[in-house]
């Protein structure tokens, strides 16, 4: 190997603990996402609905705009949409990491260096793709039940006002009609 390709290999080494810790993590966090989802559809189906988090983000902010709980039900979802992404990109560097030194081990007619460095890359794929799925479908749930909230809350927040306005026009027609008479 020259120079550049030494160097190369070398720095793709480097990133192969880094990668495999954030794919640890997001693993974790996709199950800890898929536990979550699974108690708010037990509340769903037990009390008729689960937590409501746009609803709660209004009552502490109860100014927000549609707009601020348009971003709202983003933020979220974001880290599951972020992990459900970058998951299998990094499965991949995970995997391709440790096929140079398999091929190596191959070159030598080292089995067991190639046996172990396959393992790594396999099983990294498989807990990137695992972490994938599992975020995805929690964000395309999740996605679904905010977006079915936001159009509750914003209907709900058109009858309040509405209401409001019916009331505040009824006492001006009733003293108009005191003054005709």
């Amino acid at each position: 190997m020259n120079g550049i390709e030494s160097f190369l290999y070398e720095v793709s080494k480097f990133f192969l603990i880094p990668v495999l810790v954030l794919l640890c993590v997001m693993f974790v966090y996709a199950l800890f996402c898929l536990g979550t989802l699974l108690f708010d559809l037990g509340l769903r189906l037990l009390r008729g609905q689960g937590r409501q988090p746009i609803a709660q983000f209004l009552r502490s902010h109860p100014k927000a705009t549609q707009e601020d709980l348009e971003l709202q039900v983003l933020k979220q979802i974001e880290l599951q949409r972020i992990v459900s992404r970058i998951a299998p990109m990094l499965g991949l560097v995970a995997t391709m990491i440790p096929m140079g030194p398999a091929l190596i081990a191959v070159s030598a007619g080292n089995a067991q260096g190639m046996a172990q460095n396959l393992v790594v890359a396999f099983s990294a794929v498989i807990v990137a793709l695992l972490s994938a799925a599992m975020t995805y479908v929690v964000q395309s749930v999740r996605k679904r039940w905010l977006l079915e909230e936001l159009n509750q809350v914003l209907d709900h927040r058109d009858q309040v006002q509405t209401h409001a306005h019916v009331h505040a026009v009824q006492p001006n027609v009733h003293l108009a009609g005191a003054l005709h008479a």
